[in-house]
């Protein structure tokens, strides 16, 4: 499938979702209705967390030059460029689709694959946006709260985005499955050395505490403030301009 075509399935997969989810009111009252599955999703995550993610994400925070995670970090980031800009563009933000778009180029080339921020010196700053963020510009609901198995908290409209956001993501189109599959393992670990230091702020009820700062970071995402991201699909803490 070429990339037109891709793109085409994109767009139509969140115009199916938004004209789906836009019937159903968002309830700010009732925003955990699944609570009872949800915490089972919890601790299932949190198992696999504790003995199998967290240990290889330690090893490789202790093991990797920090000079080298940067790396890794600014390659992944430079991929989901893409997708930035591509959402950008269905936002009809056509600077930040620009920027997001010329970061790629940039970044891609003279800065070695992604593996540094040239652009962010050369006056193009990183404007995170993605596909659920989308969905709420056309007016769809943010729907129930969801634990995903392996993936974390999402809610429908956000974890609707993530599948979008995946399809639109560069190494999906990768067709060599070792290849693929090794960048995916890399990201998943690289994302949770990164949140390593956050692992000491979850208090009491942790549950209670995740879902709560995901369902703001998300708010505050989606409504174009500061991004403070622990719990979510990005890693830096960014903005739109509010310029529209």
């Amino acid at each position: 499938m070429d990339m037109l075509k891709r793109f085409a399935l994109i767009v139509a997969l969140g115009v199916g979702a938004a004209s789906v989810m836009a019937q159903e009111p968002e309830e700010a009252s009732n925003v955990d209705p699944y609570e009872s599955f949800n915490r089972k999703m919890f601790a299932f995550n949190n198992g696999m967390d504790r003995y199998v993610f967290r240990p290889v994400a330690v090893g490789y925070q202790y093991v990797v030059p920090n000079r080298m995670k940067r790396g890794v970090g600014n390659f992944f980031a430079n991929l989901y460029d893409v997708s930035s800009a591509a959402n950008g563009a269905l936002q009809w933000r056509w600077r930040q689709a620009g920027v997001n778009a010329g970061r790629f180029v940039v970044n891609s080339t003279v800065g070695v694959l992604g593996l540094m921020d040239v652009a962010t010196g050369m006056g193009l700053p990183p404007y995170r946006a993605d596909f659920g963020q989308t969905l709420a510009t056309w007016g769809v609901d943010r729907g129930p709260y969801l634990m995903v198995p392996f993936f974390g908290p999402r809610t429908i409209r956000s974890g609707t985005g993530t599948i979008v956001d995946t399809y639109l993501a560069p190494q999906t189109w990768v067709d060599n499955v070792p290849v693929r599959n090794t960048l995916y393992g890399l990201e998943l670990v690289d994302d949770r050395a990164s949140l390593l230091a956050a692992d000491q702020l979850l208090t009491g009820d942790q549950y209670i505490f995740v879902r709560d700062a995901y369902l703001q970071q998300r708010e505050s995402f989606v409504n174009g403030g500061v991004v403070q991201d622990d719990f979510s699909d990005f890693s830096e803490d960014d903005a739109w301009e509010e310029e529209w």
